[in-house]
């Protein structure tokens, strides 16, 4: 077992982590909510004086034990390193991003495609971003149901709680963020790809891919 990492996996991990993390300012800026545990630390950090770096990576921290023990210790490993990444990240990219003004609808557009993106690249390199997207890989290899079908799922019971702190209007376009990173992660990325990145791993050459 080593930890050691190709340039390929660095770049991926530090492409996924910038995607995800600037997904998490267009999103909060516009007072915004996603699912999984980045729309549970977001909701919270609207209602407690906690960022949501800090927030994140407390509610993902537990998953690890999880990721551990079905995943192995190099995929805990990148697992840390993106969840300490995108609390981080996300946290300085809201000073020094600051915007006059955003559209809601098209802050949910892109902070859902952005997010969307780098949980993709994140999920290529065997590794995720905490929470309840490695049990939505582990369900994927094990049943073939897909991960991003599984997020929507949670992502309906983290709206309901969201429903009590937000607006009508910023839960409908919260909504349609969380649908479009979900939906980009059901039509871009498949649970073969998760050891080694690469499109096409694991098909037969009859597939065309």
């Amino acid at each position: 077992m080593s930890f050691r990492m190709s340039v390929f996996d660095i770049q991926g991990l530090a492409f996924g982590i910038l995607m995800a993390s600037l997904g998490v300012v267009f999103l909060k800026s516009a007072g915004l909510v996603t699912g999984q545990t980045a729309g549970i630390a977001l909701l919270l950090s609207y209602v407690l004086p906690i960022g949501f770096g800090p927030l994140f990576f407390a509610i993902g921290f537990p998953f690890l034990l999880l990721a551990w023990s079905k995943r192995g210790a190099v995929f805990a490993f990148r697992t840390v390193i993106a969840l300490l990444g995108i609390s981080y990240l996300s946290q300085v990219l809201s000073g020094l991003i600051v915007f006059e003004q955003l559209s809601p609808v098209l802050a949910a557009i892109l902070g859902g495609a952005t997010s969307g993106a780098g949980l993709i690249a994140i999920f290529r390199h065997n590794a995720s971003a905490g929470g309840m997207t490695i049990l939505g890989i582990l369900i994927e290899q094990r049943t073939g149901f897909k991960a991003g079908w599984f997020q929507l799922c949670i992502d309906a019971l983290v709206f309901l709680a969201s429903a009590f702190v937000l607006s009508p209007t910023q839960l409908i376009y919260s909504l349609l963020g969380a649908v479009i990173t979900n939906m980009a992660i059901v039509w871009n990325f498949d649970v073969a790809q998760s050891t080694t990145g690469r499109p096409g791993y694991g098909r037969s050459s009859n597939d065309g891919g």
